[in-house]
């Protein structure tokens, strides 16, 4: 079952994202999970692939994933400034850069996830931090108990021949279901800057909270509630830290986009 915690500050936050004990083997209260912004607490975890199309139903274009990839590959040749070493990497990047894709964004960081929960201002909901503890979920599909990099997608999905995202959108309804965390390459600096990490499903048709618990997951995912009368005051306590788009976009569209915020 999913757990839901109130917070009302950025203090309250931290809070319950701080391991209450440190790690026996570093000595160190470092939290082992990821976290998503939501700018709406109702919401479910759906992908942009989900969402394409709109909600209501979701899913309804889930068939033209490959179809969206083999485009993008298509036409973004001439704009990567050093080209992708595989289909990983192009999906990644095409899932960084707003194509809608089967990849779900989390951070590593609660800050940035709270981050892109109160940044828009528009609306009087509830918005929410989401915490995924991914070595649980690692462990029930018999994954490594480390995050997974590209080339590990390869090894531990492939059998005959390397394992790519034409393989993964091709697997029959009755495959072998898993959910990993995906750490992607340092392919730009916003990636960096924003601890960014990915979850990556073998299932395209339901939202991601709902395949964890079909799965007996659903206490793998925390939803931390920001009640929309304390979301100016997080969103303040935010930009004294300095978790801001000038830190999380570190380019000239971020500066902009802080300044427009800050002065409006």
């Amino acid at each position: 079952m999913i757990r839901e915690v109130v917070v009302h500050s950025l203090g309250d936050l931290i809070a319950q994202t701080t391991p209450p004990e440190p790690d026996p083997a570093t000595g160190r209260r470092r939290s082992a999970a990821v976290y998503r912004g939501a700018a709406d607490a109702r919401w479910p975890l759906f992908t942009s692939l989900d969402a394409l199309g709109g909600v209501n139903p979701p899913h309804s274009k889930a068939d033209l994933e490959e179809y969206i990839l083999r485009n993008f590959i298509r036409y973004s040749r001439p704009y990567f400034v050093n080209p992708p070493e595989n289909d990983w990497e192009v999906l990644v990047a095409a899932q960084h850069h707003g194509l809608p894709t089967r990849l779900l964004d989390w951070t590593y960081s609660p800050l940035v996830a709270a981050h892109f929960a109160t940044v828009d201002p528009a609306g009087d909901t509830d918005r929410a931090v989401w915490r995924l503890d991914w070595k649980t979920m690692h462990r029930q599909f018999k994954l490594p108990d480390l995050a997974l990099l590209i080339q590990d997608l390869v090894g531990i999905f492939g059998r005959d021949r390397p394992f790519t995202p034409a393989d993964l959108f091709a697997m029959p309804p009755d495959a072998r279901p898993f959910a990993c965390m995906l750490e992607p390459p340092s392919l730009d600096i916003r990636i960096v800057a924003q601890s960014a990490a990915f979850t990556l499903c073998s299932d395209k048709r339901q939202s991601f909270d709902r395949f964890l618990e079909q799965h007996g997951l659903g206490d793998t995912l925390t939803k931390l509630v920001i009640p929309a009368a304390e979301r100016g005051r997080i969103r303040d306590q935010l930009d004294l830290v300095s978790v801001d788009e000038r830190r999380l976009f570190p380019d000239l569209d971020g500066v902009a986009s802080h300044l427009k915020r800050y002065y409006s």
